[in-house]
């Protein structure tokens, strides 16, 4: 009520640590109070009560007030279909979009074909790049792409050293994700400086290469060996800035940065406190001048679903949310439709107006650095600043980024990571709403963008290209593209050298094996089926009759049955009405030892191909397992493997790839 006040109990105000901790005790009745810590996937420890910091200081970062650049990945492959949501996203409140060519290892199979100036105009046709902030992104070819974005803009009077661009070229990126990179890794090198020569002279002091932790997330890694794999790859790139003469006042304003943020938000937060730290760090260190991080974070591919992609705008909000608090000074927010095609227009909407609403509703924005004086986020912050500098100095005690990756150090060490993961998502320990947990077999299939075949680019003739050196190439490049040339051009007519090969880090998705196993279960000609054989009263069973439907439909196994059946001359007549092959006992362990073995042995002489019961009654199991029961499942249990061995008894192949 209006005028009224609100005061805690004074009793509330006295308590201690030592009063919560006597509380806790008490809760848990003798057990270790060990059970409440976690650790993360990088052995950091997770307390459960934090005290306050209250030495801390706010961090550096972002401009106290100002928000955040709300960007849209634009990766349409034809130019008038590209402009289309360039304009849509910019009216529907972005103000920065990342132009993603067809040549960047983060096309995911589409990408833009504008790669002449004719295409590249018709794209930009109507959009005022001096008012936003323009990404670029064409993997090997960003420097052309740089070109042409240039001779666009200096074509209708505009000054490029005023504009707000970044590229995003990463030759050690391409080399984790792709294991190959075709031109000599000293070649590379020598046109990042000829590039930065090229970039100073004109004014334009950007970020001209991006050190970009999606390629470690997506491939496995965890927070700590993203930013130690990522600050590793900024060290690859200011020595070959300073091999090749760049001033060091400008060389740490040439170097960007892009990290994931997931819907771990304290995680995702502390990521980026400490990514800010590691730079500073590394700055004093090399003796170069102290300068802002350019940081832009996207929210996390990985983490994305096929299967109910609903869920999916859940997660990218906390990841967009962790990101703008954490500091971010630009956040692309993936649509939640993302991993099934090109985004619509409602999706690509979706995610404008998540980032809108942090901003212009809830003011993230406004405070600086909010993590600031939380025992929790300074502790993580500075547990992870420390395990992400450890690791960074592996790498470069064995000679650097690239030369581990050649020695297949860094992908090892991410496998390693990547395995612990996986099992606890086969466990569910680790739980992907919608596909892991609390499924919907019946969902409904989302809209996303048909995609014409033909919008391809082509390379027709070659163009003479000198060495790099200091910027004479790329304004060759600048030069043949302003008459004409493509970008494919240019590709073609570089020197061939002898590159370099090694594993590569693939990208995936956590939710992918549970995704196998309904896409299977969807194709087969009748849809998979398992009753449930619930046993006793309805209060006995219905706990964990629930829970067993929700662990058989994650592999898109319907589950039947369930009714109270009264005895089990019943059960056996519903099961053989249902058709179904597969079944699962479900009742309270007190049922069990009175029923249990009796009914198992009269389903697997009736024929069951798989008899499952519900639970883990450690006293019963060996005797239901003599009377037939071939699986037990539950909570902890390998769901994967239980469900994959379901598929196998029930005949089902996994979709071809």
């Amino acid at each position: 009520m209006a005028g009224s006040e609100f005061t805690l109990p004074r009793e509330f105000l006295d308590f201690d640590s030592g009063d919560w901790m006597a509380a806790v005790d008490k809760a848990l009745k003798g057990a270790p109070f060990d059970r409440l810590r976690t650790r993360t996937l990088d052995g950091l420890p997770i307390e459960p009560l934090y005290p306050r910091a209250g030495n801390a200081r706010p961090q550096a970062g972002r401009a106290a007030g100002e928000p955040w650049v709300v960007m849209q990945r634009i990766d349409h492959p034809a130019p008038k279909a590209a402009r289309e949501l360039i304009l849509a996203d910019l009216q529907g409140g972005a103000n920065g979009i990342e132009l993603v060519f067809s040549s960047s290892t983060r096309a995911r199979g589409n990408g833009l074909v504008a790669d002449t100036l004719d295409r590249f105009s018709i794209m930009l046709e109507g959009i005022h790049p001096e008012l936003i902030q323009v990404r670029l992104d064409a993997g090997y070819e960003t420097a052309a792409a740089l070109a042409l974005f240039l001779a666009l803009v200096e074509g209708r009077g505009l000054d490029p050293a005023k504009l707000d661009i970044v590229c995003s070229a990463d030759y050690v990126g391409k080399l984790a994700a792709t294991g190959q990179l075709r031109t000599a890794l000293s070649v590379l090198q020598a046109r990042l400086g000829d590039l930065a020569h090229r970039s100073v002279e004109r004014g334009m002091i950007i970020p001209i290469v991006n050190c970009d932790g999606r390629h470690w997330h997506d491939g496995g890694a965890s927070e700590a060996q993203e930013l130690a794999f990522t600050f590793a790859t900024a060290l690859e790139y200011l020595r070959a800035l300073d091999r090749a003469g760049i001033d060091a006042e400008v060389m740490p304003r040439l170097i960007g940065f892009t990290l994931v943020a997931d819907a771990d938000q304290f995680a995702t937060l502390a990521k980026a406190r400490a990514a800010r730290r590691m730079w500073a760090a590394i700055l004093e260190a090399a003796q170069l001048p102290a300068t802002p991080m350019r940081l832009h974070m996207e929210t996390s591919w990985r983490m994305m679903s096929r299967r109910d992609p609903w869920v999916n705008m859940l997660r990218t909000t906390i990841a967009a949310f962790a990101a703008g608090v954490g500091g971010a000074d630009s956040v692309t927010v993936l649509p939640f439709t993302a991993p099934l095609g090109l985004p619509d227009a409602f999706a690509r909407r979706i995610a404008r107006n998540t980032q809108t609403i942090l901003i212009e509703e809830a003011n993230l924005h406004k405070v600086a650095d909010p993590g600031a004086g939380s025992g929790a986020v300074e502790a993580f912050t500075t547990e992870l600043c420390e395990a992400a500098w450890r690791l960074m100095q592996e790498v470069e005690a064995e000679d650097g980024i690239v030369s581990t990756l050649m020695a297949k150090t860094v992908q090892q060490k991410i496998a390693t990571v990547t395995a612990a993961r996986r099992a606890e998502i086969a466990a569910r320990r680790h739980r992907i709403t919608g596909t892991s947990a609390f499924p919907d077999i019946r969902e409904r299939p989302v809209e996303v963008l048909a995609v014409s075949p033909d919008d391809l680019g082509t390379a027709g003739r070659r163009v003479d290209l000198p060495p790099p050196g200091r910027g004479e190439h790329q304004a060759a490049v600048e030069a043949a593209l302003r008459n004409g040339a493509s970008m494919a051009d240019i590709l073609v007519s570089r020197p061939v050298s002898t590159g370099l090969t090694t594993t590569a880090i693939a990208p995936h998705r956590d939710s992918e094996p549970f995704e196998v196993l309904r896409d299977a279960a969807d194709e087969a000609v009748r849809r998979p089926t398992v009753f449930l054989a619930t046993l006793g009263a309805l209060s006995q069973f219905t706990a964990r009759a629930t829970w067993t439907k929700n662990f058989f439909e994650t592999g898109g196994i319907e589950a039947v049955g369930g009714d109270v059946y009264g005895d089990l001359d019943a059960a056996l007549a519903g099961w053989k009405a249902s058709g179904a092959s597969l079944v699962c006992l479900c009742s309270s362990d007190a049922v069990y030892a009175t029923q249990g073995e009796e009914a198992a042995e009269r389903f697997a002489a009736g024929g069951a191909a798989g008899l499952y019961l519900a639970g883990r009654p450690k006293d019963l199991m060996p005797a239901l397992a003599a009377a037939g029961v071939a699986t037990f499942v539950y909570e902890g249990c390998d769901a994967l493997h239980v469900l994959r061995t379901a598929h196998q008894r029930l005949g089902l192949a996994p979709k071809a790839a």
